[in-house]
């Protein structure tokens, strides 16, 4: 096994968060991960995994070891006739996404950034935008786990619990290795943009959301502008993209943002022109490509992020009190709101645990000033019953996640019973579930 000295700081991809841990692994086999976990143990020492970095939380910060599964991935297993696979948790979205549509397969859900793990996709929480559909856990049937013992155990639905706790586990319950993931047969989505205001945006709401698969909504309240990004299963031929969509896809995740972001800093009369040319971003014919296709878009901002899930019910009520606020205290907002929808989900932890709900994100460039803003815009989500995204930032502490996660105090017990040593714990995820770190 690969086991390497780390001179510099680990950062994430944000570079919010850093780190200097004496020692990263990578192992190859399953027996490589049990044996590190079993050195830690004996040697009482702590051990994160980390993936990709795209936690804008210290899930993943450590001082003492890491643990990498870069070396660790692909498809294993393939069930065609219940369409199952298991697949390595090393293994990027992206990926994943060809491999299985290689084998005449397909996933249901996938995320906006494809250069995930994922291991650490589970462990965040990934969640994404689609109607009748939850977390990327809501598409797991087992998961392979070793403990810090080093022994290794495999969790289907028939461990009823145990399985509901462990598809969304912040990677304090052990580290799981191989995800089985039910898939269906392949399918297109049909991709539209659309340019409307904030006010029209809200009086269908409730009918956006359920017109489409995938919706998302990326609003920029100073200019009261809304972008619908929408995602629709078609039978329609795969669109051959041309430069000029390329450029606009482009331009859309990645220089539109810088554009807002320099011209409330620096040239408050370029404002207007960054606006209209995110109008004319969303200007656009619709496209078709395969279901993996649509999403993992490339990201070259960087950025924080907050993301809040409340009742589906109350969204309007909280946008327009937003909007309100962000007016009467004159907020700068060089990034979009984004507003995405997700269905109600069994997983423990999960924001969506058992209702519909919509995602409230929240982004500003890192080294931002962005403080004020967050907090003002979270005391409203509050207000709402907003769960927070485990993987993004927020200010919630172990008491108030108590309240808001029904099963939180059994995920605690939980992870006190399989991990009593806290050896998969940093201080970070200790002072989020109320654990005592020494």
């Amino acid at each position: 096994m690969q086991r390497t000295l780390l001179p510099k700081p680990w950062r994430n991809w944000a570079g919010n968060v850093r780190c200097q841990p004496s020692h990263c692994a990578f192992p190859a086999t399953l027996e490589e991960v049990q044996s590190e976990l079993m050195r830690c143990t004996e040697e009482a020492e702590r051990l994160r995994v980390v993936g990709r970095g795209h936690a804008h939380t210290p899930l993943a910060a450590s001082d003492e070891n890491h643990m990498s599964l870069a070396h660790f991935t692909g498809i294993e297993t393939v069930d065609k006739p219940r369409k199952r696979v298991w697949v390595r948790a090393g293994t990027r979205m992206g990926r994943l996404g060809q491999a299985l549509a290689q084998r005449g397969l397909a996933l249901d859900l996938h995320g906006d950034y494809d250069r995930q793990t994922l291991g650490g996709a589970f462990a965040g929480g990934l969640i994404n935008s689609a109607n009748g559909l939850s977390s990327l856990a809501s598409l797991v049937t087992g998961f392979r786990v070793v403990l810090p013992n080093g022994a290794a155990h495999t969790v289907t639905k028939a461990d009823g619990d145990n399985f509901d706790a462990g598809r969304l586990s912040l990677g304090v319950l052990g580290v799981m290795t191989h995800v089985e993931l039910q898939c269906r047969t392949p399918y297109r989505l049909e991709t539209r943009r659309e340019n409307a205001s904030f006010a029209s945006v809200m009086n269908r709401l409730e009918r956006l959301r359920r017109a489409h698969r995938h919706l998302t909504l990326y609003w920029q309240p100073n200019a009261d502008d809304v972008l619908l990004l929408s995602r629709d299963l078609t039978r329609a031929p795969i669109t051959r993209l041309p430069g000029r969509r390329r450029a606009q896809d482009f331009i859309a995740n990645n220089l539109v943002g810088v554009g807002w972001d320099r011209a409330a800093q620096w040239f408050p009369g370029l404002t207007p022109l960054a606006h209209r040319v995110n109008r004319l971003v969303g200007r656009d014919r619709p496209w078709v490509t395969e279901s993996h296709e649509a999403f993992g878009r490339i990201r070259w901002v960087r950025h924080v992020e907050s993301e809040y899930a409340i009742p589906v019910s109350a969204a309007p009520d909280a946008l327009r009190q937003i909007d309100h606020l962000i007016r009467a205290l004159d907020f700068a907002t060089p990034l979009p709101i984004t507003i995405r929808f997700a269905s109600a989900d069994t997983a423990w932890l999960s924001p969506a645990y058992q209702q519909e709900v919509a995602l409230i994100g929240l982004r500003a460039p890192p080294g931002s000033d962005y403080t004020d803003y967050f907090a003002a815009l979270w005391e409203v989500l509050d207000r709402h019953g907003g769960r927070p995204h485990w993987a993004k930032l927020h200010d919630k502490t172990a008491h108030e996640l108590r309240q808001l996660y029904p099963r939180f105090d059994e995920f605690v017990a939980l992870r006190n019973k399989v991990d009593p040593r806290g050896v998969l714990l940093n201080r970070y995820t200790a002072d989020l579930l109320g654990t005592r770190y020494e």
